[in-house]
């Protein structure tokens, strides 16, 4: 069994999380610089980048974290999809409407029919 911190998609995550910080870091580094030159909205960029490299960090700990759905659980999954659509069927086949809910349906049904009055203008 590979290591979850060294198969091909591991590495493939680890190269681009290092270009992310690479580039979040120039970034930062940047705005710094026109921050001192006397750009004041650079400060907030220059705040904005770090944190974007952190999201980057915690976005790669997700990926290398994530556990495949193993066969168990993907068989409870449509077991349990199967009981609602037979469920929701049940519930579709049984027709039968309440009173309450019929005198609701024809009340909206009348009030589609009639015109609509104008609630602005003339």
């Amino acid at each position: 069994m590979a290591s979850k911190w060294f198969n091909p998609r591991a590495l493939l995550l680890h190269v681009t999380l290092v270009g992310w910080l690479g580039g979040c870091a120039a970034a930062a580094y940047w705005q710094v610089t026109r921050a001192a030159e006397g750009n004041a909205l650079s400060y907030l960029y220059a705040i904005e980048w770090p944190v974007f490299g952190i999201a980057g960090i915690v976005g790669w700990y997700a990926l290398i974290n994530i556990e495949k759905v193993t066969e168990a659980q993907e068989q409870a999954r449509r077991d349990y999809e199967e009981k609602m659509r037979a469920e929701a069927q049940a519930a579709r086949a049984s027709d039968a409407e309440s009173p309450e809910l019929a005198a609701y349906n024809d009340h909206l049904a009348a009030l589609a029919k009639e015109p609509r009055r104008k609630l602005f203008g003339h």
